[in-house]
């Protein structure tokens, strides 16, 4: 299966040569569930064009530092393909930006939370289970970094992951087709710790010294990325 990466975002500057690009972050991820995937890349916030999304076979959108009320050049080409790809059918996952930027261009409402950063190792209620998450535990333990929320979902979303700080973390649409999620399964635990650590200052110290004690409790990153696997292998068949 080829899947089209659209990256929206950089790793900082500082952490680059240590973890590389977004986009090779979900590559491991896929690889690590199954060897038959094969990527192509759109690097979008350096405004690459967008291919038409009906020739792709899957879609991932990645995280950025970007809110989608910003004012870039890329933006509004993006909902336009998030349009046009959903419209087709076409199988599109979005983690963090992506899952906001979903939701934006679908109906929904997203802007910067008042409750602040979202950074760590949340646990997630699972609250709802389409098919490729039929065995889901009640909860899953994966990291985050956002101020942006999902504040209202689309009409054609359903709320699967949920906690009281971010209500709609999880999103699977009515087209059986699209997924979306806030937290970051792609994110290794020494990255997402290198990241918040980047942002101390930002954060403030109680704060940061919360999430770096949140990655004790063990990851389900391995679970949450073969149920994404799972759902674009049902979503193309």
């Amino acid at each position: 299966m080829k899947i089209t990466i659209l990256q929206t975002g950089d790793v900082p500057a500082p952490l680059r040569p240590q973890f590389g690009d977004y986009s090779r972050m979900f590559e491991r991820m896929f690889d690590s569930i199954s060897d038959s995937f094969e990527y192509d890349l759109v690097v979008v916030n350096a405004n690459d064009p967008l291919p038409d999304p009906t020739e792709m076979t899957a879609i991932v959108i990645t995280g950025s530092p970007a809110g989608v009320y910003d004012d870039l050049p890329w933006i509004e080409p993006l909902r336009q393909f998030i349009r046009k790809a959903y419209g087709a059918g076409i199988p599109m996952l979005g983690i963090c930006f992506g899952h906001q930027i979903m939701a934006d261009a679908l109906g929904g409402e997203v802007r910067k939370s008042e409750k602040g950063w979202g950074v760590g190792r949340h646990s997630y209620s699972v609250v709802d289970r389409p098919d490729f998450m039929a065995d889901a535990p009640e909860s899953l333990a994966i990291a985050c970094s956002h101020q942006d929320q999902v504040i209202v979902p689309p009409e054609a979303a359903k709320v699967i992951l949920s906690t009281p700080f971010t209500p709609n973390a999880g999103l699977y649409y009515s087209n059986e087709k699209a997924l979306s999620f806030q937290p970051h399964p792609e994110f290794k635990d020494d990255y997402a710790l290198a990241l918040s650590e980047l942002r101390r200052e930002a954060l403030g110290a109680e704060k940061a010294d919360r999430a770096a004690a949140s990655f004790s409790t063990p990851s389900d990153s391995d679970l949450l990325s073969r149920y994404i696997v799972d759902f674009f292998r049902q979503a193309v068949a």
